[in-house]
């Protein structure tokens, strides 16, 4: 393991267990700022569930998390969300029945300086908020994702990879130093996926936000990732770049079940 001090974002050991089956086993690893961070493993490897531990969703029996120095092992998630780290999810998660730009807007809640009562008594005060808050998702983050076009749509109403591309909207909002993003291409077709994956690059370099990817394709993963750490059965087997995971020999078992196989599956 790296000086802990290069990484913005640390797990170190972390334990979980769930009715005495161990989920994760003594995980330890960390991203860099500025990194597209990958973590992949065959179906139940762990990986959701390390998610999961960073943005406090579950509660480890052993380990810490590290954040820009700061142990945010036992805070809310919500003061998780303030600091700066921001999640999307397997399944879409979104308010079905509200605008696309509703949605998006709702990302940002932990940033507002006007709560309720205030938005009450200074009714100007909040609206130049608001106003200012519509501004900037609609420059920066629907100009991003270019969904422009169905901003004012119900999100019940859009097909599933535009659902998507909404929710990963609504984390942006959040304006995160470190994006969890967890499967955000799945379900999406080729066209979907490749725009996706220009996406998250996108957001990478021109926000400069660091991402933690947890991705099946590994297509994309070998192709955007900075660095990929691989987990099975709840440990580390593996963490390199990219060019090394696809040829460990370690992975190739843990995907394929055999050595004699050949590293198409794996990106190659």
């Amino acid at each position: 393991m790296e000086n802990s001090q290069e990484y913005q974002l640390q797990v170190k050991d972390i334990h979980l267990s769930f009715g005495g089956l161990m989920a994760l086993n003594g995980v330890t690893t960390g991203v860099r700022k500025g990194e597209i961070f990958s973590i992949i493993g065959p179906n139940g490897a762990g990986k959701t569930c390390l998610l999961n531990c960073i943005n406090r969703f579950y509660h480890p029996e052993k380990g810490q998390v590290i954040f820009e120095d700061r142990d945010i092992s036992e805070m809310k998630p919500h003061k998780i969300a303030s600091l700066g780290i921001a999640r999307t999810f397997q399944n879409v998660e979104l308010f079905a029945h509200m605008t696309v730009l509703d949605n998006i807007k709702l990302g940002a809640h932990v940033h507002l300086k006007s709560g309720f009562l205030s938005g009450g008594i200074y009714y100007g005060k909040s609206r130049t908020e608001e106003i200012l808050l519509r501004k900037e998702i609609e420059e920066k983050i629907i100009d991003l994702l270019e969904i422009e076009h169905i901003r004012k749509q119900v999100v019940h109403a859009l097909p599933y990879g535009l659902q998507k591309r909404v929710e990963l909207a609504r984390a942006l909002a959040m304006k995160p130093r470190v994006l969890l993003l967890d499967e955000p291409a799945t379900g999406m077709n080729l066209e979907e996926t490749e725009d996706m994956a220009r996406f998250i690059l996108d957001i990478n370099e021109e926000w400069e936000t660091t991402i933690i990817l947890i991705e099946h394709d590994m297509g994309v993963v070998m192709d955007i990732s900075d660095r990929i750490c691989v987990l099975d059965f709840g440990q580390k087997i593996a963490e390199g770049k990219p060019q090394e995971i696809r040829l460990n020999e370690n992975v190739i078992k843990a995907y394929l079940g055999e050595e004699d196989i050949t590293y198409s599956r794996l990106g190659a």
